[in-house]
């Protein structure tokens, strides 16, 4: 496979089981002498322009930012410049940058040719006109032509749209009303699909609030990696009118934080086929990043639909869209519904002239400069020097990847799972480790600024994307501040069940 950017993939049984090790035991994290004296030093010396942003924004921002990556500790970062591997703040403190806009930009951030494609267009069209333009054709066959399975292309304003588009063409074409999701997996915010986000078997008990019960009675949620449960899901869904739609994350929830075995996804299309449910690609963060042919191509499985964001407008704004076999991308057709009933979607600025070019552009630029490959090289680099940094230092850290898509697992907040048939069941085993889940929340926050400290930006302080703008230089350089940091984790007596 050419522009792939996977070249393992660990066994996810040995993944699963360090990072049960790592939440049967109390938290490591940075010492408070090193944390008080050296990381928030940083922030309120060197990061004074920030946290004055911070503070006024606080007055007309709820929480003081405008999108849930922003939220650091111990206060948000206002970046000024983003350019290739690096990000610099309002003080003008430069870091390695291995958020990547949270996985849009494998070319690097602010990527020249695409920028200048989109300069050039807004010179001549703008932004937007709500009309027909030629780059929404362009972007429709480019994508086509690396996933053939994506027969037809609607492009929307995000993932979360695309998701709930996704559903509506499910039930649509088979008839049926109700969604299998695995456990743990994002995708996006709608109303039905806030459901066991982040912990399997957690259901509408964590980020529910505000939704009436009514809009996720016919969500099902089943265990990472269980085809076995998964079956027997669809079987009892057999009984309630049958199941429209498996909703998957093909390297696992949460962009592969739970991994999942390399037949899974066959296990899938095969237990689909079976029930007659249509199997939906959530290849937000994995299309044109694990592959050009996205992980559908990695894993060689034929998904009925599959949903895009974040590559697909190449790092601009208005990323998502959804595709799929064209007897059921179809069904999002314009105008009213005329025998076969459609699924309505829309947005003034989906699909808008810049989105689209800038996305056509990335992923031209994605194949001739062969990013995929490039940026999953220097995630395997990044990950192994990790691993030798855990190893050297005794951590029970876990550190592990999918390509450029990289996993630093300190503190497992998100390890848990109470999966089960029983809602009884899962409820009492969240209910039980709930706060224990929060102090290793806080935990998890408190590395992340260490990292931010020493000039690292991730995701969370647990996840982290390598891009092309990537070097062996830069990913060596920003393992040195990782030892850093590393070098002052103790073992602490917080995190356990009590």
């Amino acid at each position: 496979m050419t522009n792939c950017g996977i070249s393992r993939w660990d066994d996810p049984k040995e993944i699963n089981q360090r990072l049960k090790n790592l939440t049967s035991q109390p938290i490591w994290e940075v010492d408070d002498e090193y944390y008080n004296k050296e990381i928030l030093p940083y922030f309120n010396e060197k990061c004074t322009r920030s946290k004055a942003i911070f503070e006024e924004a606080k007055n007309y921002i709820p929480g003081g930012v405008q999108h849930n990556l922003a939220f650091n500790k111990p206060f948000p970062m206002c970046m000024e410049k983003a350019d290739g591997a690096y990000m610099y703040d309002k003080d003008g403190n430069q870091y390695i940058d291995f958020l990547q806009a949270g996985g849009p930009t494998i070319l690097g951030s602010n990527y020249k040719p695409v920028q200048d494609a989109v300069i050039e267009l807004i010179k001549t069209c703008g932004p937007t006109t709500g009309l027909l333009h030629e780059a929404e054709l362009l972007i429709a066959k480019e994508i086509n032509k690396h996933m053939p399975n994506v027969e037809m292309f609607r492009m929307l304003g995000s993932g979360t749209e695309a998701c709930m588009a996704s559903l509506r063409i499910a039930r649509i074409a088979t008839g049926k009303k109700r969604i299998i999701k695995i456990g743990g997996a994002y995708h996006g915010w709608s109303d039905q699909l806030v459901y066991g986000l982040k912990i399997p078997g957690s259901r509408y008990l964590l980020e529910s609030h505000g939704i009436p019960k009514g809009a996720y009675a016919l969500t099902d949620e089943v265990r990472p990696n269980d085809l076995n449960m998964l079956e027997k899901m669809l079987k009892r869904n057999k009984l309630k009118g049958g199941t429209a739609a498996v909703l998957i994350e093909p390297v696992g929830p949460e962009s592969g934080t739970r991994p999942v075995a390399r037949d899974y996804n066959k296990g899938v299309r095969a237990l689909c086929d079976k029930y007659g449910a249509l199997m939906i690609f959530d290849e937000v963060v994995t299309g044109f990043r694990v592959a050009l042919s996205g992980a559908q191509g990695f894993f060689d499985v034929v998904p009925d639909l599959t949903i895009f964001g974040k590559i697909v407008a190449g790092g601009y704004p208005a990323a998502g869209g959804v595709g799929g076999k064209k007897e059921y991308a179809q069904l999002m057709a314009a105008g009213l519904a005329t025998g076969k009933h459609r699924a309505y979607v829309g947005g003034t600025l989906a699909a808008n002239p810049l989105s689209s070019l800038a996305g056509y552009t990335a992923i031209k630029e994605i194949e001739r400069t062969n990013a995929c490959e490039i940026a999953g090289k220097m995630g395997d680099r990044l990950c192994d020097g990790l691993k030798e940094l855990v190893d050297r230092y005794g951590l029970p850290f876990v550190a592990y990847n999918q390509g450029s898509i990289v996993h630093l697992e300190c503190t497992g907040a998100m390890s848990f799972d109470f999966s089960s048939m029983s809602f009884l069941k899962s409820a009492m085993g969240l209910l039980k480790h709930k706060d224990m889940m929060y102090v290793r929340k806080d935990s998890m926050e408190k590395m992340g600024a260490a990292y931010m400290a020493n000039g690292i930006i991730t995701l969370a302080g647990s996840r982290l994307y390598t891009s092309l703008a990537d070097t062996p230089e830069i990913i060596d350089e920003a393992l040195n501040r990782f030892e850093n940091v590393f070098k002052h984790v103790k073992k602490t007596d917080k995190g356990l069940v009590k």
